[in-house]
């Protein structure tokens, strides 16, 4: 977890610090849906490492975005979900996929006009 010292002054610097990369972004968007085993969300998230899916949920557990179950069995059974904080991200992941949608209807425009 980051000390106060440690953050930007600026918010929107904080929470890209906080979950800027790519895969982070991702897997909030997949926790937001449910909780995820490792392996499913490995699966998902192609193209991402096992070192960049491991550190980045280590990053999230600590700075307390998501949180980390470990079911007593043999083998382990593992689960990650979102925190309360976590939680809180719901309208930023909601706004980012709206603005996709649109720009995606933009590009659309731009070349249903060309033809």
């Amino acid at each position: 977890m980051l000390k106060k010292a440690e953050l930007p002054e600026c918010p929107v610097a904080i929470t890209v610090q906080l979950i800027g990369s790519k895969w982070k972004i991702l897997i909030i968007r997949n926790l937001m849906q449910r909780p995820w085993r490792f392996n499913e969300l490995k699966r998902d998230l192609t193209g991402i490492s096992q070192k960049v899916l491991t550190d980045s949920l280590r990053s999230m557990e600590l700075d307390g975005i998501i949180k980390r179950k470990t079911y007593p069995e043999i083998p382990p059974h593992v689960e990650y979900s979102l925190s309360d904080l976590g939680k809180s991200m719901k309208p930023i992941i909601e706004a980012m996929a709206e603005w996709g949608i649109n720009y995606k209807k933009f590009l659309n425009n731009i070349n249903e006009n060309k033809d």
